[in-house]
């Protein structure tokens, strides 16, 4: 169990360390917003993360019969990584016209994670890998697999926190000029990562 418990931990900190969206989305906002912004998306992730695992331990027969499932998903989050990509592009550092209520704000940040994690099919595939894995060449029980997944997704949201926090102390740092080229860079990073999902579901 504490072997499950130890590689777990190992294997959520990696996955979190991989600088995709989630990575450079958690610096910008941690950067220009606060670290409780960094912190709201890492928890849209963690709630995202716990939906993936949920059916690669159980397997995918509970999701929905839809045709082309997979592509659908794929799309929609091509489009949503390139608006997020050129909105980055064009305006440099962003002022988005933030939710001022304290729920709206949560629920901004919150989503955003989520579909930042959600919509990207390499994220699931992941997961259903990992579990694969575990069972077929570690030869892990049920219980031992509960205890893998739970100190990854805790071990994600941990780091991700982590990373918020450490961005925003970092915000001297950051200057107008550093943050406009970061942002550009985010936004590339953005742009090419929707190029490569899209050429992976519909290309190759």
């Amino acid at each position: 169990m504490l072997e499950s418990l130890f590689y777990g931990t190992l294997t959520g900190i990696g996955l979190c360390l991989t600088f995709g969206t989630v990575f450079f989305s958690l610096v910008q906002n941690s950067v220009d917003n606060g670290y409780k912004t960094g912190v709201k998306i890492a928890l849209g992730v963690f709630v995202c993360d716990i939906i993936f695992v949920f059916f690669a331990i159980y397997g995918t027969a509970l999701l929905p019969d839809i045709p082309d499932f997979k592509k659908w998903m794929a799309g929609a989050g091509v489009f949503f990584l390139i608006t997020l990509g050129l909105t980055n592009l064009i305006k440099g550092q962003p002022k988005i016209a933030y939710p001022t209520t304290r729920f709206g704000n949560l629920l901004y940040y919150f989503t955003t994670g989520f579909f930042l994690n959600g919509l990207n099919p390499v994220n699931f595939i992941s997961w259903v890998t990992i579990a694969s894995y575990i069972r077929t060449n570690l030869h892990y029980n049920y219980h031992q697999v509960l205890v893998f997944f739970a100190a990854s997704v805790v071990a994600v949201f941990l780091v991700e926190c982590g990373i918020a926090i450490f961005a925003h102390k970092l915000k001297r740092v950051f200057t107008p000029k550093v943050v406009t080229i970061f942002n550009k860079v985010t936004g590339v990073v953005f742009i090419l990562i929707a190029c490569q999902i899209a050429y992976v579901n519909f290309l190759s």
